[in-house]
C-alpha cells in the first residue's frame, strides 16, 4: 500500500480547471503578471467572430494585440493618473498597470486577416471565419 498526502489546493484546482480549460499553466503565469483585466465581449455571426474589449484610459500605442499558434493575445497597460504624491487621494477604483487577456480561437478561423480598431476607449477585433474546404471527388479508373 502507497500512502501519499492530499494537497486539498492542488485537488481545486484541478476541479475548477474542468470548468475553465482555458486557464493553462502558462496563461496562469500571465495571470500572476496583469494587474488588471478590461471586460470583455465576444460574440460571432456566419463570417466572423467579433471581440470588443473596454480598455478606457488606455492609449493606442499601449495596445498589443498577437495570434500565434491558435491562441489571440490582448495585453498592454494602463498609465496611473495620479502620479502627484501630494495630492490627497480619497478613493482609488480604478485599477491602473499591465493587462492580458487570452482567447483560444476555434479551428474555423482565418488568422492571417485578423482586423482591429480602436475608438473611444473601445477595442473592436474582427476574426473572419475560413472558408469551409469543399470534399473533392476523385474518379478513379479501374483496369
Amino acid at each position: 500500500m502507497r500512502l501519499s498526502t492530499w494537497d486539498p489546493f492542488t485537488e481545486m484546482e484541478t476541479v475548477l480547471n474542468r470548468y475553465r480549460p482555458q486557464a493553462s499553466k502558462a496563461q496562469a503565469q500571465t495571470m500572476t503578471k496583469a494587474d488588471w483585466y478590461p471586460v470583455v465581449d465576444v460574440s460571432e455571426n456566419d463570417q466572423a467572430f467579433h471581440l470588443h474589449a473596454e480598455l478606457p484610459g488606455v492609449e493606442k500605442d499601449q495596445i498589443k494585440l498577437n495570434v500565434q499558434d491558435g491562441v489571440l493575445t490582448l495585453s498592454g497597460q494602463r498609465a496611473s493618473q495620479h502620479e502627484n504624491k501630494a495630492a490627497k487621494v480619497h478613493t482609488m477604483e480604478r485599477s491602473y498597470g499591465s493587462f492580458v487577456r487570452q482567447f483560444h480561437l476555434p479551428e474555423n478561423v482565418d488568422s492571417q486577416k485578423v482586423l482591429a480598431s480602436y475608438n473611444n476607449g473601445v477595442l473592436e477585433v474582427e476574426i473572419p471565419k475560413a472558408e469551409p474546404e469543399t470534399p473533392k471527388r476523385i474518379d478513379v479508373s479501374i483496369n
